[in-house]
């Protein structure tokens, strides 16, 4: 309910945070150990989240059948995990797996994205530059000062055009002298 230009950096961490629990199977108890809120309240934000996205809620229920059905999930871009554990008939055991499942496609398809990203970028570099870390969804390149900024917005254009998708991906880019300014 906050308008996007006044949320802060804590707002938005928090509501990623959030939002990724819930997407992966976080339950009420556990929103509302992670968030503080009471169990009912919880609940209620979780409905309420499914409710302003029900296209999410039909995905991943379409996730949680495929997995069952054809014991494998798998990635925008076709790389599959198989899913035996959803048959278990340990309950820990079949809802960690139901939560891999639906996990895995969108984690799956970031890290595809990340290792086409770095293959172009690896083409892209100047000579004198170099792509030191990934981590996650962030690469870090050490580049002359005087080149930071062309740098900058080259990994910005490719990482954001990297792949067609649905929406448009966004990337930020940040420089300093090193990795701690960052």
């Amino acid at each position: 309910g906050i308008p996007v230009a006044k949320v802060t950096k804590d707002q938005r961490y928090s509501a990623k945070a959030v939002n990724f629990g819930i997407m992966y199977g976080l339950g009420p108890h556990g929103l509302s150990v992670s968030s503080g809120m009471d169990y009912g309240a919880s609940r209620e934000f979780i409905q309420k989240y499914f409710q302003l996205r029900p296209q999410l809620k039909k995905y991943i229920d379409s996730l949680r059948k495929q997995a069952e059905e054809q014991g494998y999930v798998e990635t925008l871009l076709g790389r599959r995990r198989p899913t035996p554990d959803v048959k278990s008939s340990n309950f820990v055991v079949r809802e960690a797996a139901y939560r891999a499942a639906i996990n895995m496609p969108f984690q799956g398809t970031a890290a595809d994205l990340m290792k086409l990203a770095m293959v172009e970028i690896a083409k892209k570099l100047p000579a004198d530059t170099h792509m030191l870390l990934q981590i996650h969804d962030s690469i870090l390149v050490e580049a002359p000062e005087k080149k930071s900024k062309a740098v900058g917005e080259m990994l910005q254009a490719t990482m954001e055009n990297i792949h067609k998708l649905p929406v448009k991906l966004k990337v930020d880019i940040s420089t300093g002298k090193n990795w701690g300014e960052l």
